[in-house]
């Protein structure tokens, strides 16, 4: 069976191309713009594309029966209908979830068997506050109170490895919500972090103008679209055991990504 992972040097992508090795896939193609700086296993056929350019895809397809797809929103219609054409059998798709709903219905109308992938904020996300908590041990926060579920991007990987070495037909036309194993305000958050890298970490309530200030040198102007989310006032998160039902083993808590990550906070 031959497997394309699509992203394959980002930073799920490349997590993906790692657990297939280790669900035994042998015959796993990655598609990365410059392969020459992909590092890849050896036992992994690089193979030069970009999803930004579709045409570059078809080599790439040619024999693909199972693909994984991080969507780029631009071409995401061709894209999948390259694969169509290429007689993909199935694909797992990060399609993103309620954010990124363009993506959802477009792999839901291609006519491939799919599975989406839909988890909410990443665990990595919070290697913002990482200034903050080295210099001060204390995060200005301006939605302390908002809940959320953080998963891991190693998680997510793990998922879509599972969905794409074992058989498609329990999770055809499914959208797997993925989250961690426990909602958490995003004060406990930081807290969390704190529990993770062994240094006790503390809140600040501040004006989401502050936070800003302190975020963009890190988010640039994504800040915005960000806090845009919870000022919204959107629902809290609820936690699942997505992770464990689709892989055997749960999802990474916030201290336990917080401690495998802990350099970057001290």
């Amino acid at each position: 069976m031959t497997i394309l992972v699509t992203g394959a040097t980002g930073n799920i992508g490349r997590r993906v191309v790692d657990h297939l090795i280790t669900l035994g896939a042998k015959d796993i193609r990655a598609l990365t713009a410059n392969p020459t700086k992909a590092q890849l296993p050896d036992s992994v056929t690089a193979i030069t594309g970009y999803l930004g350019r579709p045409d570059s895809l078809r080599a790439a397809l040619d024999g693909v029966e199972r693909v994984y797809l991080a969507p780029y929103t631009e071409t995401l219609t061709a894209t999948l209908a390259l694969m169509k054409e290429a007689g993909v059998q199935y694909v797992v798709a990060l399609s993103g979830g309620a954010h990124w709903s363009e993506h959802a219905d477009a792999v839901t109308a291609s006519g491939l068997p799919h599975t989406q992938l839909g988890p909410g904020e990443f665990c990595e996300n919070f290697a913002m506050w990482a200034d903050q908590i080295r210099t001060t041990q204390t995060v200005a926060e301006p939605y302390p109170d908002a809940v959320e579920a953080p998963v891991s991007m190693d998680d997510i990987a793990r998922v879509a490895a599972h969905l794409l070495t074992g058989p498609q037909d329990p999770h055809l036309s499914r959208m797997y919500d993925l989250t961690g194993p426990k909602a958490l305000s995003r004060a406990q958050i930081a807290v969390q972090i704190g529990v993770g890298i062994g240094v006790p970490v503390t809140v600040q309530h501040c004006s989401r103008t502050e936070a800003e200030e302190l975020l963009r040198p890190v988010m640039g102007d994504g800040v915005q679209w960000y806090f845009d989310l919870f000022s919204a006032g959107s629902e809290p998160q609820v936690a699942n055991d997505a992770v464990e039902q689709l892989t055997g083993t749960p999802a990474m808590s916030m201290a336990q990504w917080a401690a495998a990550n802990a350099d970057q906070f001290r």
